[in-house]
């Protein structure tokens, strides 16, 4: 072989080897998602949504670590910090911005306004901006009120109140009758966070209520002291489901489903289980009565998010996912699939009559809270929904209890 034959060989070996070592490296695209959704059908649905973008992107190897939802409120701290993935499921308003604070979220302040979501999804903006820096996408919401029997409400002839007062008079009908107004489970809080919310919310309003759980309004404000007194006058009276810090919130849709108890404040994620139960056509919604007149109407509306973290290792591909998991397509199909409502305000208008009913009630409110829980530090958290608990037991301990969360708020703020 000529050594002119041999040049030309082996450079087209070489070139030939460098294609084959770009075509690799295309190839080798990585995305590693972490996820909370251990439910069976949100978790169906996640997947069916990862392998919708796969299909969409058969370049990019997708790792998919998902989580029981509960163990991952812990493995999140852990994970965000040693071993981060590039795409993690969360939640916004300051369960979101505990963990900007600590320099652990990407600013994508850039995909906010690559993709438009500032127009898009306006609704939730306040609950991603950090400044003027946006840390996180919703992926869905849902809301907050009051699920109940309608057959019994038929039974009784009550109708759905719209104020304080006809919610009394509806509560104390259903007593007189044997059965109990509110089913609800606090073994795990947060569901007796749901009546702080809403109490606090209807009778304060949401800018005190705001400024409370961000630290900076103690829980012995005199505002307060009606808050405590509607919801101490609703337990004496016996509105709620005894012995209710023995259940979970699961175990506390029993008496609802057996005609025990006729209403539970709680979230869309309930009626799966009253389907499977076979009394869903028996189950309608109102919102959570008036207190004030004078005051804009505020919602609870939980955001579920997608972050990015600060040490994320494919911020391309992260950011490919989550525009791709944001059109109003995908989230549409999303929603329906997890029984939330889709954040895009430009998705197909659902069509499952709990989620119109959300649709509908987010979209005329004035504003949305997160929970408190979302809304507040999660130490802070943690400390009020042990004393609301408390306080639902032992109603008289209000003083010692409000006294408590105080000494904490002052600890974890200041």
């Amino acid at each position: 072989m000529s050594k002119k034959i041999t040049f030309v060989f082996f450079l087209l070996l070489f070139l030939g080897g460098l294609i084959f070592a770009e075509g690799s490296s295309e190839e080798q695209r990585e995305l590693v998602i972490n996820s909370n959704l251990s439910d069976p059908a949100p978790k169906a649905a996640f997947n069916a949504l990862v392998d919708g973008f796969k299909a969409e992107y058969p370049d990019i190897e997708v790792t998919l670590n998902e989580f029981d939802h509960e163990a991952y409120k812990t493995a999140i701290r852990n994970f965000l910090g040693s071993n981060p993935p590039d795409v993690a499921l969360w939640f916004a308003g300051n369960r979101m911005r505990f963990f900007v604070e600590q320099g652990l979220l990407m600013d994508i302040s850039d995909l906010w306004e690559e993709e438009d979501f500032y127009d898009s999804m306006a609704s939730t903006r306040s609950a991603f901006a950090v400044g003027d820096e946006m840390y996180g996408v919703p992926w869905g919401y849902y809301q907050w009120g009051v699920y109940y029997r309608s057959d019994i409400f038929d039974e009784y002839g009550l109708e759905v109140p719209t104020n304080f007062d006809e919610l009394t008079n509806v509560a104390d009908t259903l007593v007189e009758n044997g059965v109990t107004p509110f089913t609800i489970g606090t073994k795990f809080l947060w569901t007796a966070a749901g009546w702080f919310d809403y109490l606090n919310l209807r009778i304060n309003g949401y800018d005190f209520h705001m400024e409370l759980t961000e630290g900076k309004i103690s829980y012995l404000d005199e505002r307060l002291d009606a808050v405590f007194d509607v919801w101490a006058e609703m337990l004496n009276a016996g509105y709620f489901l005894e012995n209710h810090e023995a259940y979970s919130w699961q175990e506390a849709q029993a008496p609802l489903i057996n005609g025990e108890a006729a209403m539970y404040l709680i979230g869309n994620f309930m009626i799966p289980d009253m389907e499977r139960a076979g009394i869903v056509d028996d189950v309608d919604f109102f919102q959570f009565p008036i207190y004030d007149q004078s005051l804009p109407v505020s919602e609870d509306a939980p955001t579920e998010a997608y972050i990015v973290p600060s040490g994320a290792q494919n911020v391309e591909e992260a950011k490919l996912f989550i525009a791709y998991a944001s059109r109003p397509d995908v989230l549409a199909d999303f929603a329906d699939a997890t029984g939330n409502i889709s954040p895009n305000k430009y998705s197909r208008k659902p069509t499952d009559r709990f989620i119109l009913q959300g649709f509908n009630l987010l979209g005329s409110a004035d504003s949305l809270a997160q929970f408190y829980d979302r809304d507040t530090s999660p130490e802070m958290a943690a400390k009020g929904m042990e004393g609301f608990q408390e306080f639902m037991v032992y109603p008289e301990r209000e003083a010692e209890v409000r006294a408590r969360i105080e000494e904490e708020r002052q600890r974890i703020f200041f």
